[in-house]
């Protein structure tokens, strides 16, 4: 009979405790997902529910082999844009309670929207599928994909006809290209390599396979100093110039009230760096010590010139002429000159 009431008794507890534990999981699952979309800025403090702090022994949060007690939303654990991590609370009653979530981080500060006006127009190949697009003087570089089409070559702003041509393996699909002195740097989209070239003769010198960070390879650029690449998330790698299959550093872009994701083609301007959007209208400019979003340019009219018909001829072209910008996309006919308001 006492055995019995003992067991009883361990079982009433440990049924109190399994509740226990389901409340604190419950409260700190609607506080996460509550939060998920207000998202918050570097140096706020995590207020978790009382449901969890009171019953809690201790708390911290990993990010795969990083690991922090401080609640505090501190730039030596968290990135701008999606934070992955994982909540592991030791409760007052000796459990361990573990709970996955996503901490956003935005910027405090609103993208400013940028004013600009069109001020002259040149013809495009609307059969190029731009991926990399650049110019120097008045030559215009471009990198187009897709398999069995994909091409670097040169032109002459304001003709059609290459000057120049490399055609890529019908496995390839090109990506985007940068210039450093005399070598264009070019990245491939699933193909696990870039390749060098020599700018004068598009005729290639050498290849290298892509950092193990890289899933795809999309958009590039150069800084004067290191090569800067994306990936289709809203990271920017930054690329040693001499071996660009070694990453320097990472930088997380941030928007004010949004995660861009899916950053694409890359152009590195005057201390700045401006990136488009995978199917979206915008480019970015880009602060490349912080990665903070200071400004947006909406290209929705042109744009939807070309997506109506087809959306994948999206929005894809940025390079700089003295301090206009030239914007096309992939099949466009037309190449735009802006001058920045």
């Amino acid at each position: 009979m006492k055995k019995s009431l003992i067991a009883g008794f361990a079982a009433a507890l440990l049924l109190m405790s399994c509740k226990n534990d389901k409340k604190i999981l419950d409260s700190l699952a609607d506080y996460n997902n509550a939060m998920e979309e207000k998202g918050y800025h570097f140096g706020d403090k995590l207020n978790l529910p009382q449901e969890v702090t009171e019953n809690a022994e201790s708390i911290s949060i990993s990010f795969g082999n990083k690991e922090t007690s401080d609640l505090t939303i501190d730039p030596k654990f968290f990135a701008y844009g999606e934070n992955e991590v994982t909540f592991n609370i030791k409760t007052k009653g000796g459990e361990i309670l573990n709970q996955d979530a996503t901490i956003n981080v935005f910027t405090k500060n609103p993208e400013a929207n940028i004013p600009f006006e069109i001020v002259a127009e040149y013809p495009h190949d609307p059969n190029n599928f731009v991926e990399g697009f650049l110019i120097e003087g008045n030559t215009v570089y471009e990198s187009d994909g897709l398999e069995k089409a994909s091409q670097l070559i040169k032109y002459t702003l304001g003709s059609t006809a290459p000057a120049q041509t490399e055609k890529q393996p019908a496995d390839i699909f090109s990506e985007g290209i940068a210039i450093a002195g005399d070598k264009i740097y070019q990245l491939t989209y699933q193909n696990k390599i870039g390749f060098v070239y020599d700018k004068n003769t598009l005729k290639k010198i050498s290849e290298f396979p892509l950092p193990n960070e890289f899933g795809e390879g999309w958009g590039m650029t150069y800084d004067g100093k290191n090569l800067i690449a994306d990936t289709g998330s809203n990271k920017l790698y930054f690329l040693d110039v001499n071996n660009p299959s070694k990453v320097v550093k990472t930088v997380s872009v941030g928007g004010n009230k949004e995660i861009y994701n899916q950053i694409n083609e890359l152009e590195y301007h005057n201390g700045f760096i401006y990136a488009n959007i995978w199917h979206q209208p915008y480019i970015l400019k880009i602060n490349p010590q912080t990665g903070e979003t200071v400004g947006k340019f909406d290209f929705t009219k042109i744009t939807e010139e070309y997506t109506q018909n087809n959306s994948e001829h999206v929005l894809n072209g940025i390079a700089f002429k003295g301090d206009h910008m030239l914007v096309t996309g992939k099949n466009w006919s037309k190449i735009y000159e802006v001058a920045i308001k």
